[in-house]
């Protein structure tokens, strides 16, 4: 019988490497930062074929990197020409000032690939929720048509549940509210025809975590295929593993079903109760520095500085820069995290970022002011909007860990509870899988991961390769059980 020695000590190394990453060579670097994408990948493949002393995470840096300068091109798709068409809806005038202006500011985000510029796939849509003035163009033409509707208007009204919720908040005194019963089913499918017939593919979809008084009596119904390895809770990115064999001209479905109960949190803090930190081993990890995604650079230390202004109370540091990233890391589609080598600077630089960019940014500055600050994501569940989400938490003496949701942000309301809900509490549309990022799967994946940073739509792969979000389609539906 054929060893299989190699392929684990290549799933070992991998496990090793891929969170931190070797340093890639400053000859590579360079032609990536001129855009010459093409030639890096030709030269990284020679270099792979001849030189016989690159091994390990070495290689391996390599070996993804090629295919990371792969995952941009298909984040990066369009021309100008393709743009105009969706800019000229909203304003007919516009010209090539206008687009510098844009492209300068980081509102119309583009790369040079291979000699040509080309935008981002969701570009023109930011372009309306970055830029101030591009936004209110958009909104008035919106406002004199009435059969229109802001695309990323939200049905439900946060505000007014953040009312009831308080109300429950202070006739109970609780700090775990209100709970709610959710039955999930998630399906997985792989497009026909991409793993040849006969080869098996592995799957990982996502699976609740246990968390005491918020996420309970998580019971899972059935999995089809019915074989599956679920990764036990201490896995900080849970999942439920599923293998099946491909068949010829048919598309390979993997789905999960099962129940949870969700409550939400709330907790009545006033400055003055904070303590002053304990730090134990437990917790002086989530004040320190993690490459690639969280770096203490010079530059937003220096915005830091400005922020806090010298304010010395921790629940006060946190709150004015959770105010900051609000007023001034607008929401954006983003581009694929596994293609962003430092998560946290690139939000800062760009000055946009969707959840999961918004929420490492505010990690990485409360952290470098001492405050233990870490990740938190899945799903969202409310009402006709659910979808994948990303948060934190952060930890204050006395109170432990608190819920922060700077996506969702300061609220349109004159109540300061209401206003200030999403820094200190959640409300109970979750789905959490994951307390952490870019951690182990379960059992391990041999392949690089389609996100290396989150976890949400599932790892698919057979032993050719990792198989692409652009392979598979996915489907996440949410029942309301009580």
């Amino acid at each position: 019988m054929k060893s299989k020695t190699p392929i684990l000590i290549i799933s070992l190394v991998f496990i090793v490497c891929q969170f931190a990453f070797a340093e890639l060579p400053q000859k590579f670097q360079d032609l990536i930062q001129r855009g010459e994408f093409t030639k890096c990948q030709q030269l990284m493949r020679r270099e792979l074929a001849e030189n016989l002393e690159i091994y390990g995470c070495d290689r391996l840096e390599l070996v993804f990197e090629i295919e990371r300068l792969e995952r941009i091109k298909k984040d990066f798709p369009n021309t100008i020409d393709a743009m105009l068409p969706g800019i000229k809806r909203y304003i007919p005038e516009v010209d090539s000032k206008m687009i510098d202006t844009w492209e300068q500011n980081c509102a119309l985000e583009f790369m040079r690939i291979d000699g040509k510029k080309f935008y981002f796939v969701e570009a023109v849509p930011n372009l309306f929720r970055i830029d101030r003035n591009a936004r209110k163009r958009r909104q008035m033409v919106l406002e004199g048509n009435s059969d229109a509707k802001p695309a990323d208007e939200m049905p439900f009204s946060f505000e007014q549940y953040i009312e009831q919720l308080l109300q429950v908040a202070a006739k109970t005194h609780g700090h775990f509210l209100s709970p709610k019963r959710f039955r999930i089913s998630y399906t997985l499918t792989v497009k026909k025809d991409v793993v040849p017939p006969g080869k098996v593919i592995r799957c990982w979809l996502p699976f609740p975590r246990f968390r005491a008084g918020h996420q309970t009596a998580i019971r899972l119904i059935s999995t089809k295929p019915e074989r599956r390895i679920i990764a036990p809770n201490h896995f900080l990115q849970r999942t439920v593993y599923l293998e099946k064999t491909a068949k010829p001209a048919q598309p390979t479905r993997f789905q999960v079903f099962f129940h949870y109960t969700s409550h939400a949190i709330y907790r009545n803090i006033q400055p003055e109760d904070i303590e002053p930190y304990r730090m134990d081993d437990a917790l002086s990890p989530f004040v320190y520095e993690r490459e690639p995604h969280i770096i203490f650079s010079d530059d937003l230390i220096a915005q830091s500085d400005k922020i806090v202004n010298g304010e010395t109370n921790p629940y006060l540091i946190a709150k004015k820069l959770f105010a900051w990233v609000d007023g001034n890391i607008p929401w954006a589609s983003a581009r694929e995290y596994s293609t962003i080598r430092n998560i946290s600077g690139y939000a800062f630089r760009n000055s946009h970022g969707d959840c999961g960019i918004q929420t490492l940014l505010f990690i990485t500055l409360c952290r470098m002011n001492g405050i233990p600050a870490k990740w938190q994501s899945g799903w969202t569940t409310e009402p006709e909007s659910a979808g994948m989400h990303d948060w934190g938490e952060i930890y204050f003496e006395p109170f432990g860990w608190l819920p922060v949701d700077v996506s969702y942000g300061l609220r349109q309301s004159e109540n300061p509870e209401v206003r200030w809900f999403y820094f200190g509490n959640l409300d109970v549309y979750r789905l959490v899988v994951n307390d952490d990022y870019s951690q182990p799967l379960y059992p391990a994946k041999i392949h690089p991961r389609s996100e290396t940073v989150d976890f949400q739509l599932g790892e698919v792969e057979w032993e050719g390769g990792n198989l692409y979000f652009d392979q598979w389609d996915y489907e996440f539906s949410v029942q309301y059980l009580d």
